[in-house]
C-alpha cells in the first residue's frame, strides 16, 4: 500500500513539473515574440472586455427594477385607476362606469379572502403648498394608517397616523424625503405646520428615501414616490376634496396585503371580475401583481443572460480563430525545435502539451487583461452616463471560462498538427 501512494506521488511529481516546465517554455516564447502574442490576445481582450461590460449594465437596470417591483411588496396587490388628461374620452367612460371608488373597496374586502391588511388611496395634486416648494409640487395622498405596513414605508423621524386620526380626520401628515427637503431644507419639520391650498397640517412624520424610477413601470406612472404627502384618508376628503366634485367616494388606487399562503393570482382574478361587473366593462382600471412582475423578471434576466451566453460565444470565436492561426504559424517557425525535441526522445503528447499551454497562456492573460478593461468600462459608463452598473462575478466567471474555454479548442489543432510532424523531416526543414 505504501509502495502505491508513493509512485502515485512520484508520477504526481513528475507531471506537476512537466506541466511548469511547459508553462515556463511558453512564457518565454510569448515575452520573446510581446508584439505578436499582444495582436493575438486583442480579440480576446475586446471579446471579454465586452461582455462583461454589457452583462454589467444589464445587472445594473434589472437590479433596479427588481428594486422597484419589491419595494410594492411581493404580497400585495394594487389596483390603479387609469387616468386620461382628455376631457371626451373621460367622459365618455364616465358615461357607462363611476370609476373606482370606496364601494369598490367595500365589496373586494368582504368578497376577497386571505387580505390581511387594505387601504384604499386618495391622490391630490394641491394649486399651492405653504411653506413654497423648492423644487416639484408634492403630490398628496389620502391613505390609512395600514399603508406603513403595506407599503413598508421607514420613519427615520416622528411616527404615522393612526387609526384615530383616521376616524376624526385630523390635520395630520407625514413627509417623504423629497418633500421634507424642498419645504423645510435641513432645519426639523417635525411639530411644523404645511397650509395645502387653504388647509393647514401638522407634521408628525418624515419617511425615509425610496427608490424612484423615472419610467412607468407594469402600469405604474412614473412619480417620485420620494415628493409624497400623505394624509388620513378622511382629511383628504373632508378638507381637500373639492366639494362640487361629482363623485364624491372616487379613489384612485386600491392596496391589498395578502399573507404569504395567499393565493394573489387568484385573487386577482377575481378582484377583476368584481370591478368589470361594476364598471360595466369601461377597462378603466388597471391591476399589478408585484410577485407575478418579479416572476417575470427572473424569467427575463435568465433570457437575457443566455442571449449574453451567445453573443460572448460568437465575440470570442474570433479571438480563437486569431489564437489557431498564430499558432499554425508558430509551427512553422519552430519546426526544427519540434524536430530535435522528439529526437531527444519526446513524446507526441509532450508536444500537445507544450502547444496547448501556450494557448492557453495567451488566453488567460487576454481573458485577465479584458476583465480589468471591462470593469474599466462599466465604471466609465457609469460615471459619463449616470447608469447603474454592476460587475457581478457571474459575469467575471462566464467571461473568463468562455475565453480559457476558447483558448483550450483552438490550440487543439495547431498542438496536434505539430505533435504529428515526422522528426527526422521537422529537423530537416528551413
Amino acid at each position: 500500500m505504501a509502495v502505491m501512494d508513493s509512485e502515485k506521488r512520484a508520477l504526481l511529481v513528475s507531471a506537476t513539473q512537466k506541466w511548469t516546465r511547459d508553462a515556463e517554455l511558453g512564457f518565454r516564447n510569448l515575452v520573446l515574440h510581446g508584439l505578436r502574442s499582444l495582436l493575438t490576445m486583442l480579440g480576446m481582450i475586446f471579446g471579454v472586455a465586452a461582455v462583461v461590460s454589457m452583462l454589467s449594465i444589464g445587472a445594473g437596470a434589472r437590479q433596479k427594477v427588481m428594486a422597484l417591483i419589491e419595494q410594492m411588496g411581493v404580497h400585495n396587490l394594487i389596483v390603479e385607476a387609469k387616468e386620461t388628461l382628455e376631457w371626451q374620452a373621460h367622459s365618455k367612460v364616465r358615461k357607462i362606469s363611476p370609476g373606482l371608488t370606496l364601494q369598490d373597496y367595500r365589496v373586494i374586502g368582504d368578497d376577497v379572502a386571505g387580505v390581511v391588511a387594505s387601504t384604499p388611496r386618495k391622490r391630490l395634486t394641491p394649486s399651492k403648498v405653504l411653506p413654497k416648494p423648492q423644487q416639484d409640487m408634492p403630490v398628496i395622498y389620502g391613505v390609512r394608517s395600514a399603508y406603513r405596513e403595506i407599503a413598508g414605508l421607514h420613519l427615520v423621524a416622528g411616527s404615522f397616523f393612526d387609526q384615530k386620526d383616521e376616524d376624526s380626520g385630523a390635520p395630520v401628515c407625514v413627509l417623504g424625503a423629497s418633500a421634507k427637503w424642498s419645504l423645510f431644507g435641513s432645519a426639523n419639520a417635525i411639530g411644523e405646520y404645511i397650509k395645502v391650498n387653504e388647509q393647514w397640517f401638522r407634521v408628525i412624520g418624515i419617511v425615509g428615501p425610496q427608490l424612484s424610477s423615472d419610467t412607468a413601470i407594469a402600469g405604474t406612472p412614473p412619480i417620485d414616490v420620494n415628493n409624497d404627502i400623505y394624509i388620513p384618508l378622511q382629511s383628504a376628503f373632508q378638507r381637500l376634496e373639492d366639494s362640487y366634485s361629482d363623485v364624491r367616494d372616487e379613489i384612485d388606487g386600491i392596496y391589498l396585503e395578502f399573507g404569504d399562503g395567499g393565493g394573489i393570482t387568484d385573487a386577482a382574478s377575481v378582484v377583476r371580475a368584481i370591478l368589470d361587473s361594476s364598471h360595466h366593462g369601461a377597462d378603466d382600471f388597471s391591476i399589478i401583481v408585484p410577485a407575478e412582475l418579479l416572476a417575470e423578471q427572473k424569467r427575463t434576466e435568465q433570457l437575457f443572460n443566455t442571449v449574453m451566453v451567445a453573443i460572448a460565444s460568437i465575440s470570442l470565436l474570433v479571438g480563437g480563430i486569431g489564437i489557431m492561426n498564430i499558432m499554425l504559424a508558430s509551427i512553422l517557425e519552430r519546426t526544427r525545435e519540434i524536430g530535435l525535441r522528439r529526437a531527444v526522445g519526446a513524446r507526441r503528447s509532450d508536444i500537445v502539451r507544450q502547444f496547448v499551454v501556450e494557448a492557453m497562456m495567451i488566453s488567460f492573460a487576454g481573458g485577465t487583461i479584458g476583465v480589468v478593461l471591462g470593469f474599466v468600462i462599466s465604471r466609465s459608463i457609469a460615471w459619463l452616463a449616470g447608469w447603474s452598473t454592476i460587475v457581478t462575478f457571474s459575469s467575471i466567471a462566464l467571461a473568463f471560462l468562455v475565453s480559457i474555454s476558447v483558448g483550450l479548442v483552438f490550440g487543439i489543432y495547431p498542438a496536434t498538427k505539430a505533435a504529428r510532424l515526422d522528426p527526422v523531416e521537422a529537423i530537416r526543414y528551413e
